[in-house]
């Protein structure tokens, strides 16, 4: 079966998030505790990686990945934030949310919504996420964990047997929850939340009323 790695979900020990970070870097693909529930995730440049993710999930081409990234100043990297959208993502990072924003010129065009060159990115609040990505030094990819009758998975323990040797390492951060991230589509000039999830509409200035 896949490796499994305990890491405290409050005190990430250094140790073992560089054990999940050299991971990624040698283009395995991970399991790993988000804010929402599990998360499968692979290194942004290995599209090897992406493909047997999406062959796990049975994704089609038009799936988004999401951008994990460590905070706003990486988010303006890949994407274009506007004045307005800045002082959202500033009042909503880290946190449970997923924002679609429009791809900058540093997103390759296969990693970028096909038609609309739009990404998504979120900036996680849970401990481990945040580890894993602050060590690895750069934005990593992701999709939901999601089991074969379409359940989001929240324990490791469930995500090691759903996925048995098709991925490569799970990380055990203790129990998620199940509920998804709020998505926002920051493309326009007017938010629109896209789908209501953990994330508070009223927390980041929006009144839950505008939903696409």
């Amino acid at each position: 079966m896949s490796e499994l790695v305990h890491i405290h979900a409050q005190t990430p020990q250094p140790r073992r998030i560089e054990k999940v970070a050299s991971a990624l870097r040698a283009g395995r693909v991970i399991a790993y505790p988000t804010d929402s529930s599990y998360g499968l995730a692979c290194a942004m440049g290995d599209r090897s990686a992406m493909e047997r993710i999406r062959q796990i999930r049975g994704l089609d081409r038009d799936h988004f990945f999401t951008l994990v990234c460590r905070d706003l100043s990486e988010i303006a990297h890949y994407a274009k934030v506007e004045n307005p959208s800045f002082r959202l993502l500033k009042s909503a990072t880290p946190g449970a949310y997923t924002f679609v924003l429009k791809a900058s010129k540093q997103v390759p065009n296969w990693l970028a919504h096909p038609k609309r060159k739009t990404i998504g990115i979120r900036v996680p609040g849970h401990p481990v996420a945040r580890a894993i990505v602050d060590a690895l030094g750069e934005p990593f990819m992701t999709v939901t964990a999601v089991a074969r009758d379409d359940r989001a998975l929240s324990e490791a323990t469930e995500v090691r047997e759903e996925f048995d040797r098709q991925i490569d390492l799970v990380v055990d951060g203790g129990a998620t929850g199940v509920e998804p991230t709020t998505v926002v589509d920051l493309t326009e000039d007017v938010p629109r939340i896209l789908r209501p999830g953990k994330g508070s509409a009223e927390a980041i200035g929006l009144d839950g009323d505008e939903t696409a």
